[in-house]
């Protein structure tokens, strides 16, 4: 009976201690989510931020300094081309065209004198020559001082034309500066901004001083994304690429467009180390309502694949020829987990490009393949042959 007894107890333990193995074989499984290799169109894309241009805009300054008399716009307000935008205060400048006005006379009537000068002179040479070749008696020195005037005359004439000359163009400059008083629309479009109001003072601009901005006047008709891209993507890009740009103000909206410019030279700013290329891409359809200096990010299509063998993005790792860590002077490999049966095996990969989220696979797997796509620390953590445990990727993440 004792031994049935012992037998029995025996028989228990056992069965209990294969239960616990199992559970603690379950618990060291690795919880990971997979995806099976497919075939999917990929689109590689460059990724740059700015914010919306209009693609024909004028910034107007003064070309005269002086008091703002009226202004005749409102930001916001369509105008046409040739429209009175603002008026400075003509005072001086029509004072600097009477001046100007009254030294051309003055130099046209110097020039009459001159010229009346010029004839007397003449005028009595010939008198004197007349007086001579009759066998009067002439002192030679009167011939002389008479062919003196004559040449003085003539000089004095000369110069009398050539300050009228300057008189001339003296007016001319002066009515070209009492006509930039009055300010009108270079262009047709609508007023984006005014930064001068009636009463304040229109400055002209210097080398170190930018001078006064007056208005703005924009074509919001044709709009651009002036955006920044990191000079290692520039390269890729080329003139006529498809762009998918989303602008803040327009939430869950994407506008369709197409490289048209891209920088020649690069900008850095903000104390950045790499520099940034300005990469211009005009919209297909801009709202109508779409205003400038707008945030605004675009998603440059820069290479396209059809129905390629593709992984996520995140399955992708480095390590070891022999799936370990790569550390040291080991060169590291890129590759992926793929399950096994319940455990996983690295297997060396070659990516071609990357789309949103997924990496081209060239070689190295066959479609149907259930690679390892996650957690993050899932397959920072796996090794070769390590047993794993499919979940979904919620219960993985947790």
């Amino acid at each position: 009976m004792r031994k049935i007894v012992t037998g029995l107890v025996a028989a228990s333990l056992l069965a209990v201690l294969v239960v616990m193995g199992a559970a603690f074989g379950e618990d060291e499984a690795v919880e990971v989510q997979t995806e099976a290799v497919a075939r999917r169109d990929l689109v590689s894309t460059v990724p740059g931020s700015g914010r919306i241009e209009p693609k024909r805009k004028v910034d107007i300054s003064a070309d005269i300094s002086g008091r703002v008399i009226h202004v005749a716009v409102q930001e916001g307000e369509w105008v046409d081309r040739g429209d009175l935008l603002l008026r400075i205060d003509p005072t001086r400048y029509q004072a600097a065209v009477y001046r100007a006005e009254a030294s051309l006379a003055q130099a046209r009537a110097s020039a009459e004198h001159a010229e009346a000068n010029q004839i007397q002179a003449r005028r009595e040479e010939r008198r004197l020559a007349e007086v001579a070749g009759s066998g009067g008696f002439v002192a030679g020195a009167d011939i002389d001082r008479s062919h003196t005037q004559v040449l003085t005359s003539a000089a004095q004439a000369r110069g009398a034309g050539f300050s009228i000359d300057q008189a001339r163009a003296a007016l001319s400059e002066a009515r070209d500066a009492l006509s930039k008083a009055t300010i009108t629309a270079p262009m047709s479009g609508r007023v984006t901004r005014l930064s001068i109001q009636e009463g304040e003072t229109a400055v002209v601009g210097t080398m170190n001083n930018p001078g006064s901005l007056l208005l703005t006047i924009a074509d919001l008709a044709e709009m651009e994304a002036h955006v920044l891209v990191d000079e290692t993507d520039v390269p890729d890009i080329s003139v006529g690429d498809r762009a998918q740009v989303r602008i803040d103000a327009y939430e869950r909206r994407t506008f369709p467009g197409r490289v048209v410019r891209i920088a020649n030279s690069a900008f850095r700013g903000g104390g950045q180390q790499s520099a940034g290329f300005k990469v211009v891409v005009a919209l297909d359809r801009p709202p109508g309502d779409l205003r400038p200096e707008l945030s605004a990010s675009a998603d440059i299509a820069v290479e396209s694949r059809s129905a390629v063998l593709s992984v996520p993005v995140l399955a992708v790792t480095v390590r070891g020829p022999d799936g370990a860590l790569a550390g040291g002077r080991t060169r590291g490999v890129e590759g992926v987990f793929v399950l096994r049966g319940p455990q996983v095996a690295f297997v060396p990969v070659k990516v071609g490009i990357a789309g949103e989220q997924h990496f081209e696979v060239r070689s190295g797997l066959r479609p149907g393949d259930r690679v390892v796509a996650g957690p993050y620390e899932a397959i920072r953590s796996l090794k070769p042959g390590a047993p794993v445990r499919p979940v979904d990727g919620r219960r993985a993440e947790r």
